[in-house]
């Protein structure tokens, strides 16, 4: 009787399992038709909005069962970029991102939990300025999925969070005179991203 149970017990997990390999795909982001964007409160009255331009990564995406999912991305530090040259400049130097030291950005997942229809929490470790920290992105997507005029599959991903710049080693301010400070802590980050199928 328990060699029959343990025969079961086998034979459930090898199909559990061939079932979650044979629902995941492959897709790979695509930089063209991505925008990784942010924004922070600027002498306190308006805020400030800029991207990055160059970003990379992968996802894993099982539509039958979401928790199975992954997503990995990077972003060069240096293709910042806030419509000012000398703002840019300051934000590449060592006052922030320090690129020299710091090339690189990125977000890897570790859970993802399907909320509702249309949003899905994506919890990972996200590293700026040497320094990780757990944040989670609340998503929307995936997309149905489209064929492009050339043949490729493609969908499509929102997603958004809002950090504290000091909890990543990002500290420089300046005091007003007027009381309160020069750039706010808070960073609010949106990435709308496309993914074509491998």
């Amino acid at each position: 009787m328990e060699n029959v149970m343990s025969s079961n017990v086998e034979v459930l997990e090898k199909a559990t399992t061939e079932k979650t390999a044979a629902g995941l795909t492959t897709w790979s982001l695509d930089n063209a038709h991505t925008n990784a964007e942010f924004s922070v409160r600027h002498m306190m009255i308006a805020s400030v909005r800029g991207e990055f331009r160059e970003v990379t990564g992968s996802l894993q995406l099982d539509k039958n069962n979401i928790e199975q999912s992954s997503v990995h991305v990077q972003i060069k530090t240096a293709s910042v970029q806030t419509n000012d040259a000398s703002r840019d400049a300051h934000l590449r130097s060592a006052d922030f991102f320090d690129v020299e030291n710091y090339p690189e950005m990125s977000f890897h997942s570790t859970k993802w939990e399907q909320k509702s229809d249309d949003e899905i929490l994506v919890r990972g470790d996200l590293t700026i300025h040497g320094v990780t920290k757990e944040v989670t992105f609340k998503a929307e997507g995936p997309t149905e999925e489209v064929t492009d005029p050339w043949g490729n599959q493609r969908i499509g991903f929102s997603a958004k969070t809002k950090i504290n710049r000091k909890d990543f080693g990002l500290s420089w301010n300046v005091a007003l005179e007027a009381g309160g400070i020069l750039v706010g802590e808070d960073v609010s980050i949106a990435i709308e991203a496309q993914f074509i199928k491998a």
